[in-house]
């Protein structure tokens, strides 16, 4: 009679079920997992580091910014109804523009003629520098801004040139700016995500493209933007279930990084494991440090009255500019927050009755972004941030037809501006055509927009790279950009 040889049970009951699955699911499942990450070795060891992926590195550099805050403008603003004085088309309003291409924006069926701005414009600051009664808090601080006139864009469709601003490319997958920086400096926080995005709290969408615009492609996931939610609480799971809060919690998550620490020794292509790690210890760490982050209401009321978080036409936007300070004086990285939601009269899209979208959401703007600016300053803080304001492209010298006349989009000309962090401020650089149609001094793609936002953080954009299929990748791509040193100080 055969008898059963039991070491084959004792040598099973040795397994964990990780060790089970693999061997029953290894073969060409194992072997294509190989190969997807086998791309990828560079930025795996870098997020197997000791000190994890999100430990602050110095940058390549000399710098003297360490912390952005962008304030996206959604829709694409009118250059010449904001920053971009062009007294001449007042001179040529009603005239025909010869020799347009109707198809140059995004409704060739509506276009109009020249169309003068429905808005004063006057001169402010030593600088001389000439802005319209949209802004006039922010209209204070042009001595502080460095203008960029000349800016263009690859596309007239929200969507790609939200892609292209936000990652560099006009199609989705890609990492964003947010994403490179805290990939190539780390944070200052290791309580606090290094990336956050804010949107439009007022239930007018995400900006079209959502989460992309702020995702982290292939770079590993750790680096994408943590999104608070606009309504309810920001962050889901931020309060632990009351059966686990403290210890049980804490030794629950001890647990489960011994398991998967042993497992990430095991091979070398699950070294990414430590970034899903660092997300679990991070959530953790959150629940105690982000409520006392967005708690703001303990604020000074002078600095309430300044943001204006008591005014109704404004205090949303307000709120998430005073929490962009809290955030950066946290040493939180990179935050970004978006004007406006989805399109058209929802966002700075103002194709119908411009003078009414641009007068709403310049109305909503202004106070805060200014009280940012004076915050920043007033605490030291605008020397280490760099602060940009720009939309995803700029707005037609011409009439878009309408009871209420508006403005088609255009790639061809935008406004942005850049403010602390080494910045030069009251300097204008770039110029475009005498009504504001094209840029035609001195051009600034969004490759050179980018390579400048790397610089001022110390980053060389040509060095910053990721090893993804094969090639080093970078925020710039292989095209040859230029940081635009002018504008420093």
């Amino acid at each position: 009679m055969q008898t059963f040889d039991f070491s084959i049970v004792r040598e099973i009951e040795k397994q964990t079920r990780r060790d089970w699955l693999k061997q029953c699911g290894g073969g060409c499942g194992w072997l294509a997992l190989t190969g997807m990450l086998s791309g990828n070795q560079a930025a795996l060891a870098e997020a197997t580091r000791s000190l994890g992926p999100f430990a602050a590195k110095p940058p390549m550099m000399p710098a003297k910014a360490k912390n952005v805050i962008w304030i996206f403008m959604n829709g694409g603003p009118s250059q010449v109804d904001t920053w971009n004085y062009r007294p001449e088309l007042a001179k040529r309003d009603g005239q025909p523009l010869e020799g347009f291409d109707p198809k140059t924006g995004f409704f060739p069926a509506e276009v109009g003629a020249i169309m003068k701005s429905p808005f004063e414009f006057k001169q402010h600051g030593e600088s001389g520098t000439w802005g319209s009664e949209l802004f006039p808090g922010l209209a204070q601080h042009v001595d502080k801004m460095a203008f960029i006139h000349s800016c263009f864009s690859s596309s007239n469709n929200h969507s790609p040139a939200l892609f292209m601003m936000n990652t560099g490319v006009t199609r989705m997958g890609s990492p964003c700016v947010g994403s490179w920086v805290t990939y190539g400096l780390g944070s200052e926080c290791e309580n606090l995500p290094a990336f956050i995005v804010m949107s439009d709290p007022l239930n007018r969408g995400l900006p079209k493209g959502s989460a992309s615009n702020w995702g982290a492609g292939f770079l590993p996931s750790i680096y994408q933007g943590t999104w608070l939610k606009p309504q309810g609480e920001p962050i889901d799971n931020l309060k632990p279930p009351g059966n686990l809060a403290g210890n049980p919690q804490r030794a629950q998550l001890d647990l489960l990084n011994q398991l998967n620490q042993h497992h990430a020794r095991q091979s070398a292509v699950e070294s990414e494991l430590a970034a899903r790690i660092e997300s679990f210890e991070m959530a953790y760490r959150m629940q105690t440090t982000a409520p006392e982050a967005l708690e703001f209401s303990k604020e000074p009321e002078s600095i309430h009255a300044l943001y204006g978080t008591d005014k109704k036409h404004c205090a949303h936007f307000a709120k998430q500019c005073l929490l962009a300070r809290r955030f950066v004086e946290r040493g939180v990285r990179f935050v970004q927050i978006y004007s406006g939601g989805m399109e058209n009269q929802q966002s700075w899209d103002g194709h119908i009755d411009l003078a009414g979208n641009h007068s709403g959401f310049a109305k909503e703007a202004d106070q805060p972004i200014a009280a940012l600016l004076s915050d920043l300053a007033q605490s030291g803080l605008l020397e280490s941030t760099l602060v940009i304001c720009a939309g995803e492209f700029g707005r037609l010298p011409i009439a878009q037809k309408g009871a209420k006349p508006g403005r088609d989009h255009n790639p061809h000309a935008f406004t942005a501006w850049l403010a602390g962090g080494g910045i030069k401020g009251g300097v204008h650089y770039g110029e475009t055509d005498d009504i504001g149609f094209k840029a035609v001094v001195d051009k600034v793609g969004v490759g050179d927009l980018h390579a400048t936002i790397l610089a001022a953080l110390g980053l060389d954009h040509e060095k910053l790279t990721f090893k993804f299929q094969g090639l080093d990748q970078r925020l710039t791509g292989v095209e040859h950009h230029r940081v635009i040193k002018e504008i420093f100080s």
